[in-house]
C-alpha cells in the first residue's frame, strides 16, 4: 500500500504523488516514514527531502515547516521548497551572499527580517549541497 505525499509552500503545491517511502529531515534528525506508519506531527528543518517510488529516488529541498502523517497520508507544510533538478547553483549562491550581506548590517534590523534572511542562508545550504552530491 502506497504512501500519498503532498508538498505544500505558501506559494504553490510542489509535490502531489504516491510513494513508497519518504524521508524528512526533522528538528531532531531524519524520520524515514513507510506504509502504516503512527500518526504524526512533526517541526522540519531546511534539508533535503527524499522520496522513493518504484525503485527510483527524487530529491527534494524543502525550508523550515511542519509535517503531518495520518494512515498512509503524508502532509508536509513548508515555507519553501524545490526539486533537486531546478536548483541553480550560481543564483543560489548570490542568494545567499545577498543575505549575509545584508546580516552584517542587522544592528538596527528588525527581529523578523534577521530570521527570515538565516531562513533564506540555511535554504541556500540546504540546496547547495543537495546539488553538490547529487553532482559526485
Amino acid at each position: 500500500m502506497p504512501l500519498t505525499l503532498e508538498i505544500v509552500t505558501p506559494e504553490a503545491r510542489v509535490y502531489s504523488d504516491t510513494v513508497d517511502t519518504v524521508v524528512i529531515p526533522t528538528v531532531d534528525g531524519e524520520i524515514g516514514i513507510l506504509p502504516g506508519h503512527i500518526p504524526l506531527l512533526t517541526q522540519i528543518e531546511a534539508g533535503e527531502l527524499r522520496v522513493t517510488k518504484n525503485g527510483s529516488t527524487e530529491f527534494l529541498v524543502i525550508g523550515p515547516g511542519f509535517a503531518e502523517v495520518q494512515g498512509d497520508s503524508v502532509s508536509v507544510l513548508a515555507e519553501s521548497a524545490i526539486n533537486e533538478e531546478k536548483i541553480d547553483v550560481d543564483a543560489v549562491e548570490e542568494a545567499r551572499k545577498r543575505a549575509e550581506a545584508a546580516l552584517k548590517e542587522k544592528f538596527d534590523m528588525d527581529p523578523g527580517e534577521i530570521e527570515r534572511l538565516e531562513g533564506v542562508i540555511r535554504f541556500a545550504v540546504a540546496q547547495i549541497a543537495t546539488k553538490s552530491r547529487r553532482r559526485n
